[in-house]
This record gives structure tokens, C-alpha cells and sequence, in this order.
């Protein structure tokens, strides 16, 4: 078998970019595991907030109050309560 043009442009195709990642491979470094400090510690001057007895505003708590639901119409949920369909052309109100 010949080696022709078309061979050589099909190996230009699969080894080129093979040397490319080989190449990339091998000059890539390989970075050490980070080092995680066994023990973390804060700032000794950070205040911490007092603990409260009472909630800082009465209303806060959530009440158990049922709100029911809005009711169910027949009508299309883009249709509003405006009656303008017996306004005149000279009715701007």
C-alpha cells in the first residue's frame, strides 16, 4: 500500500492533536492536596449578641390563622371587573 496524500492529511488529523495533548499532559504540574488546619480558631474580640427573654417585636411570632380561599369564578383570569364596554369614543372617564 502506498502512503499518498490522503493518508498523510489523515494522520496529520489524528496525531496533531495527540502531541497536543500529550504535550499538555506532561508540562502540566500537579498541585499538592491543600493543608486544612486541624483546629480553627475565631478572634477572641468578637462580641456575641446577649441572648433575649422576650422578642424584640411583638408581632413576630407566626399565628395559626386559616386564610380561606379567594372564590372561584367562571370567568377568564384576564377579564377585569370594569365595566367600559358601554363608554362612548368621547368617554374619557
Amino acid at each position: 500500500m502506498v502512503f499518498s496524500r490522503r493518508m498523510a492529511a489523515l494522520a496529520a488529523v489524528v496525531l496533531i492533536p495527540l502531541g497536543i495533548a500529550a504535550t499538555s499532559f506532561a508540562l502540566t504540574d500537579s498541585p499538592a492536596e491543600p493543608k486544612v488546619p486541624a483546629k480553627v480558631e475565631l478572634e477572641s474580640g468578637s462580641p456575641t449578641p446577649a441572648p433575649s427573654t422576650t422578642p424584640s417585636r411583638p408581632g413576630s411570632a407566626p399565628s395559626d390563622q386559616v386564610v380561606s380561599r379567594p372564590p372561584v369564578t367562571d370567568a377568564p383570569a384576564d377579564e377585569d371587573d370594569d365595566d367600559d364596554a358601554d363608554d362612548g369614543p368621547g368617554d374619557d372617564g
